[in-house]
């Protein structure tokens, strides 16, 4: 089985590092041409500083080269997924099409799962998620990810020596874990920026967590899935981490300092998808409220934080 990654990110060309370390031939797809040219010369990524891409990855602008793959996966951004997709369903059918995107696209209100059972039916949807860095990745520190969708062999086919594959078919709840962390991650970076300290980051987290399994459970996946990699595990690491975009951009947002809007940070839109999904279904998610209206200027801090702590008392 060929194996080729759409997205020359970091997060993808970390992938495809770690696969070819291992032995295994990898196309690696980039949309930008010069973007392409550069790596192919240098054999470098600028966005994996000290990672030499090693010579099993092909490094390609042509699409052509990425249709030919077996499996391939998707390391785009969760809202342009979709276009990704409905651009070239023909080219992608009876493919494996594993996404490796956190997020819930704000069209159609579904994560990335979802998105390609619904343009490209007959191809085989899965989506790899859970705690990590492309940085770690890349240079093959010990990962460990979760695999939903798929079977056995692909499980096999993925893994590496340094990144460890669980299994689960729970493609709803996986695709949650990775989503809602992101939007906890943004809460966790506001409360450190504004100074608020770690018992509140500690609160945060742990109420955060219960948000997740509230919203996962209602949407019919699985709360059980939200324990493992995919959800506690994402959440613990990208809470607590600078390297994390969504934990900076909440960083900034506390601190009242700029923040490069050209970074991709998927907890943004996912805030405001999961306001508009509880709204809808009249579920009490008052942290990714905060966000959603944090990220959008639609509140300040300090009114944030006394609308979370002049809530109700209850039982935990």
């Amino acid at each position: 089985m060929t194996i080729a990654v759409a997205g020359g990110g970091a997060f993808g060309t970390a992938l495809a590092v770690a696969l070819a370390l291992d032995g295994k031939p990898v196309t690696l797809w980039a949309r930008n041409a010069d973007a392409v040219t550069q790596m192919q010369a240098t054999r470098t990524n600028p966005r994996l500083d000290g990672v030499t891409l090693p010579d099993l990855i092909t490094i390609t602008s042509d699409l052509h080269d990425l249709f030919a793959a077996d499996i391939i996966l998707l390391a785009t951004p969760a809202q342009t997924l979709c276009g990704f997709l409905g651009d070239h369903a023909g080219s992608l059918a009876d493919k494996t099409l594993v996404a490796c995107c956190k997020g819930i696209d704000l069209t159609t209100m579904t994560g990335p799962v979802a998105s390609i059972r619904a343009i490209v039916p007959s191809a085989t949807a899965a989506i790899l998620t859970g705690p990590s860095f492309a940085a770690d990745i890349a240079r093959g520190l010990p990962t460990a990810l979760t695999l939903a969708g798929g079977d056995a062999q692909l499980q096999a086919t993925l893994s590496t020596q340094t990144l460890r594959l669980y299994r689960t078919d729970d493609t709803l709840g996986a695709e949650l874990g990775g989503a809602l962390k992101n939007v906890m991650a943004i809460a966790c970076g506001v409360c450190m920026g504004a100074g608020l300290g770690e018992s509140a980051r500690a609160a945060l987290i742990t109420r955060g967590f219960a948000e997740m399994q509230r919203l996962a459970a209602t949407l019919g996946a699985d709360p059980d899935t939200l324990h493992g990699l995919s959800g506690f595990g994402d959440l613990a690491l990208t809470c607590t981490s600078d390297q994390s975009r969504n934990y900076r951009l909440g960083l900034a947002i506390g601190a009242g300092t700029p923040f490069d809007k050209t970074t991709t940070v998927e907890g943004a839109a996912t805030a405001q998808a999961v306001q508009q999904l509880s709204a809808a279904r009249d579920i009490d998610l008052p942290i990714c409220d905060v966000v959603a209206n944090l990220t959008t200027d639609k509140t300040d801090v300090r009114t944030a934080l006394m609308s979370l702590l002049s809530r109700p008392l209850k039982d935990e």
